[in-house]
């Protein structure tokens, strides 16, 4: 029988000053005392990575997300439920969302959404679609009352999400994360204003339309993330991501849209200081 070969340790591209990781999930990624995200964030930054923002996907990881931009001056939250998990929006978590989005150092209300992948895949631990909705529709409104960003999560929901966002009221800004959607719903949300911004996905060979579509994303309208740990770019695929390894992400986009990694790279950083206002 064949031994796998073992997976390379991942290290991070040549160093890109200027850099930005628009979404991770620094607790998930092992860092959640002070020590540890000064730690990931010194890494990060060796990359040229200046600015994160990290996100909480229940109620306990969007304390340790805005406990970690206390922590760090790199840093900011975005706080949520996730849409799987949408059944744990009670009233005392509602509250506290509320008190969080309050905070000036989280910039962003997510990740929510829809979620029908999971919804299909475990319907007995995910949120039903009635309740995601519900849940999703609470924290449009939380965005635009606070003022804050908008973070969506949309995982094959495309529809449903679409439908939801273009009869709620509207925040100031929307960032549609990891964006895996097809070509069409691209161009529609292009059209009306949101941000797509592109994960570690967008290296894979397979990926050709995230590409495609990060080309023809205008400029102001486009972000790159980590989603750490997961969405790890190539050519470490598999391994555990984390915000210094943005840089290939970057050089590929860069790549995609036909400019420099420094053009692309001062960009982003436009990007994220408009929508987080920071």
């Amino acid at each position: 029988m064949s031994k796998k070969k073992p997976r390379p340790t991942p290290v991070p591209a040549q160093p890109i000053p200027g850099l930005i990781d628009a979404h991770t999930h620094l607790a998930s990624a092992r860092a959640r005392t002070k020590d540890e995200v000064d730690a990931i964030v010194a890494r990060a930054a060796d990359a040229g990575v200046e600015r994160i923002c990290t996100v909480g996907d229940g109620l306990a990881e969007a304390e340790l997300a805005l406990q970690a931009a206390h922590f760090n001056e790199k840093v900011w939250a975005a706080c949520a439920i996730h849409p799987t998990r949408a059944h744990e929006l009670d009233d005392d978590t509602r509250q506290r969302l509320q008190e969080m989005a309050r905070d000036e150092r989280c910039v962003a209300v997510g990740e929510t959404g829809i979620d029908t992948y999971w919804l299909q895949h475990d319907p007995d631990g995910t949120a039903p679609l009635e309740i995601q909705e519900e849940a999703f529709r609470w924290h449009i409104d939380l965005a635009v009352d606070s003022g804050k960003t908008l973070m969506i999560h949309n995982r094959e929901g495309d529809e449903e999400m679409m439908r939801i966002l273009a009869d709620s009221p509207r925040p100031k800004e929307v960032i549609l994360h990891c964006f895996s959607s097809p070509k069409e719903v691209a161009r529609e949300a292009i059209k009306r204003g949101y941000v797509l911004s592109f994960a570690g996905n967008i290296t894979f060979k397979r990926n050709a339309e995230l590409r495609e579509i990060a080309a023809l994303t205008p400029a102001g309208q486009l972000l790159i993330e980590t989603d750490a740990p997961y969405m790890t770019p190539e050519p470490f695929r598999g391994a555990r991501n984390e915000p210094a390894l943005i840089g290939y992400t970057a050089l590929c986009v860069a790549e995609s849209r036909g400019t420099s990694v420094e053009e692309i790279t001062s960009e982003l950083g436009e990007t994220f200081a408009r929508v987080y206002r920071v």
